[in-house]
């Protein structure tokens, strides 16, 4: 307990100090348009996170205290990934025809009734929340991020600084979920296990009401059928090798992330219990979620703002290759070190601090290669494979020791990706170096021939001036 309360006060502080050192060195931006922009957008797009966290805490709770066994448990959160994966991906889709606000509208709606399903001890009922929370996940995750790319392009706003709202986004994605999980504690303290849920429903409200009243609407394509979006989306993956990269390091390093989540309390667990057992003592007490909770989201936070940093001296695509082989080495230490449950954590919130680069790192490199006709399509194909495996290791229920070396596997082909990546942005750099020089030297040729034009007829001019005189 004392090591998991001193690492959160630990973590605090350093996150205080690099946010204030943050704040100095990042691009300012004078622009007060761009400024009123990025709050109506953060606005809404945060409380749509904090209707999305309130629930994360009490979900299993809820679920246990209606009476349902651990396998229709299992069944009912593969019922959210399947759909995120299948449903969601067709719904999500629609808003490059249908309009990027109306679909972050219907993410409202459909979670908000997901939320009313939870009153009703169901199996039916609640499977069917499941899968309305599925689609809504695969929304929260494409359309916010699409409208905002549509939107900053529209406005005409200097690129530069789009990293900087994806890095505020995502360091205000760890405040919001750490007030979340208090608030939701409180609720569900003081009215029951469904409290959260029902106070999710008035933020869902809230978001839905703020969204309406400032937002315009964007679109993809319109005016092309909606099967015509998902083939331009197919074809612009196949075509273009970084889309398909960037891809292909997204669906597998999200799919870690998602299996982290779902397995990090029974790693720490399991190492305390071992080490409970060589000491033949079976008194220890249970790990502190809370507090392990907020130090990986304070963590996250760090790397959120050291996001901003690095972006200072180079570009996301080349220390993105660093920061997804320093997260397999991470994931890598429940494998080899099952035991020990200090290294374990520190490497759990190292991770957690690349989780925090890699979300508007990936951000900002979709906005530079993803085209606007199919934005949310694309981004909806990348989470099919990663919903896919998170699905296969729930159904399968592997051993911790597979789980995290399955994880270990899918980031270094992530990292080889990665690396390809930053090949192919290097060689379009370097193909365009010759194209600028010649241009330059051509550009110097057509100055020079029209300096000497210039020189010749003012010579004549002279010469006739003085054969006149």
């Amino acid at each position: 307990m004392d090591i998991f309360l001193f690492a959160l006060g630990f973590l605090i502080f350093i996150c205080f100090i690099l946010h204030l050192y943050t704040r100095q060195v990042q691009q300012q931006i004078k622009d007060p348009h761009h400024r009123i922009f990025q709050q109506v957008f953060l606005f809404v797009y945060l409380l749509a996170l904090a209707g999305d966290w309130l629930q994360g805490p009490h979900v299993y709770a809820l679920y246990e205290s209606y009476g349902i066994q651990k396998h229709e448990i299992e069944i009912l959160f593969i019922a959210g990934f399947g759909s995120s994966m299948l449903f969601g991906t067709i719904v999500a889709s629609l808003s490059d025809k249908y309009g990027r606000r109306n679909i972050c509208l219907l993410y409202g709606v459909l979670y908000g009734i997901s939320c009313v399903t939870k009153h009703f001890p169901n199996f039916q009922v609640l499977f069917i929340g499941r899968l309305l929370a599925g689609m809504a996940t695969s929304i929260l995750f494409s359309a916010f991020e699409s409208w905002l790319v549509s939107e900053y392009r529209h406005r005409n706003f200097e690129s530069e600084t789009l990293g900087t709202i994806f890095a505020n986004t995502y360091f205000g994605n760890s405040v919001v979920a750490i007030l979340s999980g208090i608030i939701a504690q409180i609720a569900a303290n003081t009215f029951g296990y469904v409290a959260p849920f029902d106070t999710a429903i008035i933020v869902f409200i809230a978001m839905c009401c703020l969204l309406v009243t400032t937002w315009s609407e964007n679109y993809g394509d319109a005016n092309a059928p909606v099967s015509q979006s998902f083939l331009s989306a197919w074809k612009s993956i196949k075509s273009d090798r970084k889309i398909f990269l960037l891809g292909i390091v997204q669906a597998l390093f999200e799919a870690s992330m998602y299996v982290f989540i779902l397995e990090w309390t029974p790693a720490l667990t399991q190492a305390l219990n071992k080490k409970s057992i060589d000491k033949t003592d079976n008194k220890n007490p249970p790990i502190p979620h809370g507090y392990i909770f907020a130090s990986y989201m304070v963590a996250m936070m760090m790397g959120s703002n050291s996001f901003k940093v690095f972006c200072n001296y180079t570009t996301p695509e080349s220390f993105m290759r660093y920061i997804i082989i320093v997260s397999a080495f991470c994931l890598s230490i429940p494998v080899f070190l099952p035991k020990d449950q200090v290294s374990m954590f520190i490497a759990f919130l190292v991770f957690e601090f690349c989780v925090g680069i890699f979300w508007p790192a990936m951000a900002t490199m979709r906005s530079k290669y993803i085209s606007e006709e199919a934005r949310a399509t694309v981004m909806n194909y990348f989470r099919v494979p990663l919903n896919l495996i998170v699905v296969v290791i729930l159904v399968k229920d592997f051993q911790l020791k597979i789980i995290f070396s399955s994880c270990v596997f899918f980031l270094s082909l992530a990292t080889a990706s990665m690396f390809l990546l930053h090949k192919l942005t290097l060689n379009n750099t370097h193909s365009l170096l010759p194209v600028n020089k010649l241009l330059t030297e051509q550009e110097e040729k057509m100055l020079h021939a029209i300096n000497s034009s210039i020189d010749e007829d003012t010579d004549k001019n002279e010469k006739m001036r003085n054969s006149i005189a």
